[in-house]
C-alpha cells in the first residue's frame, strides 16, 4: 500500500513499512481515508532535520483525540532522509502528527524513539521546497 502526499510544491510518493509498523501505518491509513489528513499544513520545517505536519489546528499541538502505542522493533526503524515518522509528546503519545526526515546527519538520536512507518519514494527533492505553513492532503493508494 502506498499513498500519495499532495504538497503545495507537487506530490510524494510513499511506500509504507506495513511489516514493521503495521499499527502506527494503520492509523495513518485510517485517518487519510476519512479525511483527517485534507488541507493541513507543515506546521514545523527545521532545515537538515524535518519537515513536521498533521496537526488539526496548525500549531504542533494538536492531534486526532486519542494515541497509539509506538512500534520501534522492525529492519525499518531507522531514521534516513525520505522516512516518515511518528512524533509524539513521550513514549505511546502518538496520534496523527508526522515527520518527514530531511537529512541522516542529525537525526540518529530518534532511532529506537519514534516509530519510523514509510518512506518517500518519488518526489523527495520536493520536501526540500516546503516551508512552515505550506498545505497538504494525503490520498491513499491500494
Amino acid at each position: 500500500m502506498n499513498a500519495i502526499i499532495h504538497t503545495d510544491h507537487g506530490p510524494l510518493t510513499v511506500e509504507f513499512f506495513e511489516k514493521d509498523a503495521p499499527n502506527t501505518v494503520a492509523n495513518f491509513v485510517k485517518l487519510a481515508r476519512n479525511g483527517f489528513y485534507t488541507n493541513l499544513n507543515f506546521h514545523r520545517v527545521i532545515p537538515d532535520f524535518v519537515v513536521q505536519g498533521g496537526c488539526p489546528n496548525g500549531t504542533g499541538a494538536g492531534g486526532p483525540g486519542y494515541n497509539i502505542d509506538c512500534e520501534l522493533q522492525g529492519d525499518n526503524q531507522y531514521h534516513d532522509r525520505g522516512v516518515l515518522s511518528m512524533a509524539h509528546a513521550g513514549r505511546n503519545t502518538g496520534g496523527s502528527q508526522f515527520f518527514i526526515v530531511l537529512s541522516r546527519d542529525h537525526t540518529a538520536h530518534l532511532d529506537g524513539n519514534h516509530t519510523c512507518f514509510g518512506k518517500v519514494t518519488d518526489g523527495l527533492d520536493l520536501v526540500e521546497k516546503i516551508v512552515g505553513g505550506d498545505g497538504f492532503r494525503v490520498e491513499v493508494v491500494d
